[in-house]
């Protein structure tokens, strides 16, 4: 069976691979929670990391021309959950985490 470090590494490593699938990039990319299955046949792991966020617009910031420069960005927390094979630490799964 492969440690705790492993999977989660193969968490990071999947996630990373697939980010210019995402259509932006991670920020923040952190370790959420880790847990291993009842039956020890998985790696539970959930990172979480930010995504950028447009503010919504009043009806009168539409009807002025606004620079981009002087819109903030904002971030908002997404979550994905890996499951990663116990035996062979792979990431045979990946869902959005629900909080």
């Amino acid at each position: 069976m492969i440690d705790v470090k492993r999977a989660v590494n193969a968490a990071y490593e999947y996630i990373k691979s697939i980010q210019d699938m995402m259509g932006s990039s991670l920020k923040d990319l952190r370790l959420e929670e880790v847990e291993l299955s009842e039956d020890k046949s998985f790696w539970l792991i959930t990172l979480g990391f930010d995504i950028p966020k447009k503010p919504p617009k009043s009806q009168f910031e539409n009807l002025i021309a606004t620079s981009r420069a002087s819109t903030p960005v904002l971030y908002e927390r997404e979550y994905k959950l890996f499951k990663v094979n116990s035996q062979t630490g792979k990431v045979e799964a990946m869902k959005i985490r629900q909080v």
